[in-house]
């Protein structure tokens, strides 16, 4: 009986629509273009969520990353003033948590990428590249960030020691170079600033979040002790002060131990820099799953502004529907009298424009829906931008525009349920 009654309400409703179709189109618009944003910026929302969260897996479950300020502590709501006046990281606090933290299997230093990056050209004969960063460090680097070699090898252990003048070609030099002319660069005399460096391998394509080219290539590796020889370690003025541009890069031993490696780097530091047991880290201490968590943040930020504003078109739509539902009230108020005096209840008067009401947003809904994904993919086709629609998007959107009918229905849908049914039947 009320599968039978919930059918002749949606054909009602549908007949409606189809008698007033302008009419019923400019009531849901407010319904679709909520909708269409809610689903579309979602897909590409998520799409570059996952294409982010997969660059940031490439740091490496286990790694862990001692800087002297990171999105870490800027998330967490720091003052960048105080972040500044933090003490420096040096090459020395390297050594000692290679020599004191049991845990520790690979000890990375990075130079000129804590802070304002070196940068300059680099030169093979009459070519030369855009400006790139120059980064220095250990053997250690490729491991670390788990970098695939596209051709050669990393510089070793002797050649860091022995300031060698070696380098490692991110894509961008080695496409400017190189690549376009089909040439070997391993071997290769290239020029960074005053210096003849030999190319000893390139590194394959980095990923990028949103596939955008973020100048996550455009960088050479050389030795630290190189980086230090020819470009110092890297000094630049801030506030009165001189600071260094120190990261280090620390992986345990064994999978498992991050956590003891994690505890071990953070009681080094606190001894190294003199902090007491009441006093704050004044280093950051950053973990792949930190870095999910801060970027968690903003996606679930971003999702929640983008509903905000889609629900101001909702709304709008919403007060449509209202308006157009105690237009149709008015309209039909010897129809209503007419079923009432023929037997029908109020609940079952309240549920038939109810439905319709639902039934009015939920086409707006899904046609939004389907709007909504077709921007994702037009985009992710013609940019190459990554994105994902996931079901429950879909079931976010119908819900919305069905919550909607439900909300701004229930006025005109009480004062049909209320009308005498004698009036209504006087009713011209």
């Amino acid at each position: 009986m009320r599968l039978a009654l919930l059918r002749e309400v949606v054909l009602l409703a549908l007949d409606s629509l189809r008698t007033n179709m302008l009419r019923s189109a400019l009531t849901i618009l407010g319904v679709v273009i909520g909708i269409m944003a809610i689903v579309g910026m979602t897909s590409l929302i998520r799409g570059f969520d996952e294409s982010l969260r997969d660059s940031i897996r490439q740091l490496g479950p286990n790694t862990i990353f001692v800087a002297k300020f990171s999105g870490v502590s800027l998330a967490a709501g720091n003052d960048f003033a105080e972040l500044l006046r933090r003490p420096n990281l040096t090459v020395d606090d390297a050594a000692a948590i290679e020599k004191l933290a049991p845990s520790a299997g690979l000890v990375d230093i990075w130079l000129g990428a804590g802070g304002p990056p070196t940068q300059t050209r680099v030169f093979y004969r009459s070519d030369r590249t855009k400006l790139l960063g120059v980064l220095g460090a250990t053997e250690h680097f490729a491991s670390i960030n788990f970098l695939d070699l596209q051709a050669g090898r990393f510089f070793t252990e002797g050649e860091v020691s022995r300031r060698r003048n070696v380098v490692v070609l991110g894509q961008t030099p080695f496409q400017a170079l190189f690549g376009e002319r089909g040439i070997d660069p391993v071997g290769k005399r290239v020029r960074i600033g005053p210096a003849q460096y030999t190319v000893v391998g390139v590194v394959g394509e980095r990923p990028s979040a949103g596939g955008f080219d973020l100048g996550q290539d455009d960088f050479v590796v050389i030795p630290e002790t190189t980086y230090r020889k020819q470009f110092g370690i890297q000094m630049f003025s801030r506030g009165g002060g001189t600071h260094q541009s120190v990261l280090l890069a620390v992986a345990p031993r064994v999978d498992g131990a991050r956590q003891a490696l994690l505890t071990e780097v953070e009681e080094i530091m606190r001894i190294r820099h003199g902090l007491t047991l009441d006093e704050p880290n004044d280093f950051d201490l950053v973990t792949q799953d930190a870095a999910l968590d801060v970027w968690e943040q903003v996606s679930q930020a971003t999702l929640l502004a983008l509903i905000a504003i889609s629900s101001i078109a909702l709304m709008v739509g919403g007060i449509g529907v209202m308006a157009i539902m105690t237009i149709s009230v008015t309209e039909r108020t010897r129809e209503i009298g007419l079923r009432k005096a023929l037997g029908a209840r109020r609940r079952e008067i309240l549920f038939q424009f109810l439905a319709e009401a639902v039934v009015l947003t939920s086409l707006g809904g899904i046609l939004g829906i389907a709007l909504g994904s077709a921007i994702g993919i037009v985009i992710s086709l013609t940019t190459g931008f990554p994105v994902s629609l996931p079901w429950w998007s879909f079931a976010l959107g119908l819900g919305f525009s069905a919550a909607v009918g439900i909300f701004f229905g229930m006025v005109p849908a009480f004062r049909a349920a209320r009308l005498d049914p004698i009036e209504a039947l006087r009713h011209e």
